[in-house]
């Protein structure tokens, strides 16, 4: 029996660090795929979050658009739409169980947001 070779992500270059807003969201269009990419800039440190911008309830992409904050200690974002509250390290809804965001990995390198898929 043959293993698997692990195939590794492809990383994509989306925009210079300067096009980020701090504390907000902002899109990119990745082939077919929309991405919300938010920065949470809190006590001197900078981190990154990249979901699916595609929101399931409002049937719409508008996630870049949500509000951020945390709820128990957690960053979320809540959609512009109807407010649900979606964890953005995991992209899990806090109010359904039921509903989740497809997360990506995101990273600065040289200056550039970079994206895995």
């Amino acid at each position: 029996m043959q293993a698997k070779a692990q195939q590794l992500p492809i990383w994509y270059d989306i925009c210079d660090e300067q096009d980020l807003i701090s504390n907000s969201g902002v899109c990119a269009l990745l082939g077919q795929q929309q991405v919300a990419i938010f920065t949470l800039d809190w006590q001197g440190h900078r981190q990154l979050y990249a979901l699916s911008n595609y929101d399931p309830v409002g049937k719409a992409n508008v996630i870049y658009r949500g509000i951020m904050g945390s709820v128990n200690g957690q960053p979320v974002v809540a959609s512009p739409l109807y407010k649900e509250h979606y964890c953005l390290a995991s992209g899990q809804c806090l109010e359904n169980d039921a509903l989740s965001l497809p997360t990506f990995e995101v990273e600065l390198k040289a200056g550039k947001v970079r994206i895995a898929l």
